[in-house]
């Protein structure tokens, strides 16, 4: 049986400083591949998936949201030798607990609130691997990094269905599969995939109501955080 709905919500000021969100056990390390690796959560390798991109358009951008330490973003670089200036990877996450990073011009890591930032660019991929469950206004940010991608561009990233909650204070289920997927989205509901090309304009139609930090733990096994919306009936 599920808590009650809480009587307050949390501010995004607030549910930053929450001990859910800023855990030592988060798994910040992931890298590019193998057992602990972004290829293994996302079945993509973003560098052979740049690669790509980079020979059809002649450059690519990689977005990496709750990018952790930053390992994959460094082991990228390092492995992006003689096409590096074609190159921009760029990762963000809310804890300051990034790797040192080689000063290259195509590599960038910075600490900044997901709930107030925004990008210098578009990327051609952005990727959020287990970074959703922390943030308050989930679909806010999905919809901000659908608007950050180039044309042709590609975002993952992981989402639990059941961290979204109503009124009610149920998840949002078949109603939200269905929203997500009116807008272009795929969502993968073993792995809590989500996946979209392209960057055409797309509005949830739900109303960011306030975020809870007392969910507990979620698929992963780690403490997430659920969102609460209403539906807007102003939305088209």
């Amino acid at each position: 049986m599920s808590e009650a709905k809480p009587s307050t919500f949390l501010s995004n000021a607030q549910l930053e400083k929450s001990s859910v969100v800023a855990n030592s056990r988060m798994n910040r390390a992931r890298g590019l591949a193998g057992a602990n690796s972004y290829e293994k959560e996302l079945g993509l390798n973003p560098v052979t998936w740049l690669r790509s991109r980079s020979r059809q358009a002649g450059h690519a951008a990689w977005l990496d949201l709750c990018c952790g330490r930053g390992e994959a973003l460094v082991e990228a670089s390092q492995a992006w030798s003689n096409d590096a200036p074609n190159l921009f990877l760029h990762g963000v996450d809310l804890v300051g607990m990034l790797r040192p990073t080689p000063r290259v011009p195509w590599l960038k890591l910075e600490v900044a609130s997901l709930h107030e930032w925004s990008p210098p660019r578009r990327y051609d991929l952005i990727t959020c691997v287990h970074g959703l469950h922390y943030i308050g206004d989930k679909l806010g940010l999905v919809e901000h990094a659908i608007s950050w991608l180039e044309p042709n561009g590609y975002l993952l990233a992981h989402l639990d269905l059941d961290n979204l909650r109503g009124d009610n204070d149920r998840p949002l289920g078949s109603h939200l599969r269905r929203t997500l997927e009116s807008n272009g989205c795929s969502y993968h509901r073993r792995k809590r995939l989500l996946s979209r090309s392209g960057n055409a304009p797309c509005t949830f139609g739900y109303r960011y109501r306030g975020a809870d930090d007392r969910a507990g733990a979620n698929y992963t096994g780690q403490e997430a955080v659920h969102s609460y919306y209403s539906i807007d009936h102003s939305a088209p």
